[in-house]
């Protein structure tokens, strides 16, 4: 749901290839527009990029172009009133979306097969400047990839196109009625060579999958510590969530007033919300290592990883990328538990511990060979990387406090809540 029209906007898209600076496909939604005015973009864009300035928007005289790039294409709104960017950057993302939903993957060559689906697509996601639906699952009711048929009568599109509950039909209907609820965070971690913590953040989301009939509606209840402090219970544990953002789903009036999730959920898969902390996090998996180069014969490795989380937690499927040098070969490797591969594609080893639970450390040693003649350019000093998953735990603490369904027909739903926590960006440099 995008609130405010646009007085004048048009979509290109523009292929970088350097030989072919051609439109694809463009849609003028008011008529106002000169269709030509596009051919001084690309001019613009190559005297940006050669002056290293570029901007994501540009203007020609009386013409402004917003512009965002996704792999070989140029997405492009044109407007020559005082619109919200804002706006035009969320749609144009949005139509990436719905093309990757539509295509898999959005580049040239999708565009060029789908030229029928895509100008149908464009003329649904907008109306005469004002954005419509633009969520893929209601789409794809009425606009389909297969050849038309004809049909007696005039096809009637779903009634969640012009419903205020765009994002679901009505008229669902399922023998067991359940939610699904995965709360997911990723830490995302960068320690220096001396052991210090640089940089460190939590990227969480909330995502549901929902199998339940008609139009319910849900509450959401979290440990909020706005909440919390509004109501008198700063004493219980609490999470400050930042940057929180919701699902078009979500009532943000009840949200403001009182901190109440309330929201009658998409059907099936869905994110609900996504959220960010900026904190100190204790490293979950701790990583000291040592690495010894011995001139023209051999390097020497010693990794010792410790899990720094309480023992009733396990981390699953951990993989430990150690950098080696690009000339090392004849690999040998010690473990104290796990597994470990040469990947010399990648220069690293990777060690993998299916299984490491909290309050354990385990040991690694890689020995290499190196060849007779060193080379004397001198590689930077690549951070070691992890890979991890630890089901049933946040490390944020966040809390799922009850999670409410109600419906007019009264049927019982059974919520199902799961917590994940995974490494993100997770980096320990080395000495």
């Amino acid at each position: 749901q995008l609130p405010s029209p646009q007085r004048c906007l048009c979509l290109y898209f523009e292929t970088s290839n350097q030989f072919s600076l051609s439109v694809l496909i463009s849609r003028n939604y008011m008529g106002n527009m000169d269709m030509n005015e596009i051919d001084h973009f690309m001019p613009i864009m190559l005297r940006m990029e050669e002056d290293a300035d570029t901007s994501p928007l540009v203007t020609h005289g009386s013409s402004h172009f917003l512009w965002i790039k996704h792999r070989n294409l140029y997405l492009v709104a044109m407007t020559k009133k005082n619109a919200n960017a804002a706006l035009v950057y969320s749609f144009l993302y949005k139509i990436v979306e719905v093309f990757k939903e539509y295509f898999k993957e959005l580049e040239e060559e999708s565009i060029r097969d789908n030229f029928v689906t895509v100008y149908e697509l464009m003329d649904e996601v907008m109306d005469f400047g004002f954005p419509q639906t633009t969520d893929s699952k209601i789409l794809q009711e009425y606009i389909t990839q297969q050849g038309h048929k004809l049909e007696v009568g005039a096809p009637r599109p779903p009634a969640t196109v012009t419903n205020a509950v765009s994002w679901r039909s009505e008229g669902i209907k399922y023998r067991k009625n359940e939610v699904f609820m995965d709360v997911i965070e990723s830490v995302n971690l960068l320690v220096s060579a001396t052991g210090s913590v640089l940089r460190s953040e939590i990227v969480g989301s909330i995502k549901l999958k929902v199998v339940l009939s008609g139009m319910p509606e849900l509450r959401l209840g979290l440990n909020d510590k706005v909440l919390f402090e509004i109501t008198g219970r700063e004493k219980s544990k609490t999470v400050e969530l930042e940057d929180v953002k919701f699902h078009q789903c979500v009532r943000l009036s009840r949200f403001e007033n009182d901190r109440t999730i309330s929201f009658i959920p998409p059907d099936g898969e869905s994110e609900l919300m996504s959220y960010r902390l900026n904190t100190t996090v204790k490293p979950l998996i701790w990583i000291e290592s040592v690495i010894e180069k011995f001139s023209h014969s051999r390097v020497e490795i010693k990794v010792k990883a410790k899990s720094q989380f309480k023992s009733r937690s396990t981390a699953n499927n951990v993989a430990i990328m150690v950098p080696v040098p690009s000339d090392a070969d004849s690999p040998k490797f010690k473990t104290s538990t796990g597994s470990c591969k040469y990947l010399p594609e990648k220069g690293v080893v990777q060690w993998n511990i299916k299984s490491f639970p909290g309050g354990k450390e385990y040991m690694m040693r890689a020995h290499f060979g190196l060849p007779s003649v060193e080379s004397e350019e001198l590689e930077g000093k690549r951070p070691i990387t992890v890979d991890f998953e630890i089901p049933y735990f946040t490390v944020s603490g966040i809390q799922v406090r009850y999670l409410k369904i109600i419906e007019k027909s009264g049927y019982q739903a059974l919520p199902w809540v799961r917590y994940i926590t995974q490494s993100g960006d997770y980096q320990l440099r080395t000495n």
